[in-house]
């Protein structure tokens, strides 16, 4: 898809505002910071956002969501078994998503940490995304339903409400633990998915 001189402008500001405050934070990451990482002019950042919130939204509505979701939804359509394709999109993001490191989480994660107490900006944007998210889950899980590998009793919506919250525990406990931590918790989530009958 052919992209204009300001949408390229406006999604090289996205992508490198992604990395910094994924690595460094949103409240300690400038814009003269992502800036400097740019060939991009202050005036040229002003076009396109009118301050650092707004980037910062945006960002998470487009940058994390062109960064993560392929790889959801890739995971989610994958096999059979509804089991299998929501351990192996777990599996992904923890260990086989270039993006993410053990070291820096997840940067959706993170943001809720960080700016979803502060900002009712950011605290939209972040449902609006988790939602997306649990959306695709219980899609899955009905699907499973459908199919016979899993009683019609069970509430999807839950269900993925707890395996994101899982995602979201063992990515913080991540930064502290290191990534063997990523292999304990596979083995009991996918005990815990073994167990959905």
């Amino acid at each position: 898809m052919f992209m204009s001189k300001a949408e390229v402008t406006r999604s090289d500001i996205l992508r490198r505002g992604l990395e910094l405050i994924y690595k460094q934070g949103y409240q300690s990451t400038s814009i003269d910071d992502i800036l400097a990482t740019t060939k991009v002019t202050k005036g040229a950042f002003y076009y396109h956002f009118r301050n650092k919130e707004e980037m910062g939204v945006a960002l998470i509505s487009e940058a994390m969501q062109d960064e993560i979701w392929p790889h959801i939804e890739k995971s989610l359509s994958a096999g059979s078994d509804f089991r299998d394709n929501i351990y192996e999109m777990i599996n992904g993001l923890l260990f086989e998503h270039p993006f993410m490191t053990v070291e820096h989480g997840c940067p959706a994660v993170n943001l809720i940490q960080e700016m979803a107490p502060l900002s009712e900006a950011f605290r939209t944007a972040l449902i609006k995304s988790l939602n997306k998210w649990k959306r695709a889950i219980e899609a899955e899980i009905i699907r499973g339903q459908q199919a016979g590998q899993l009683g019609m009793a069970h509430d999807a919506k839950q269900i993925a409400l707890n395996v994101i919250t899982l995602y979201h525990g063992v990515r913080n406990m991540g930064k502290l633990l290191g990534k063997t931590y990523y292999t304990s918790f596979l083995n009991e989530f996918r005990r815990y998915l073994d167990t959905l009958e």
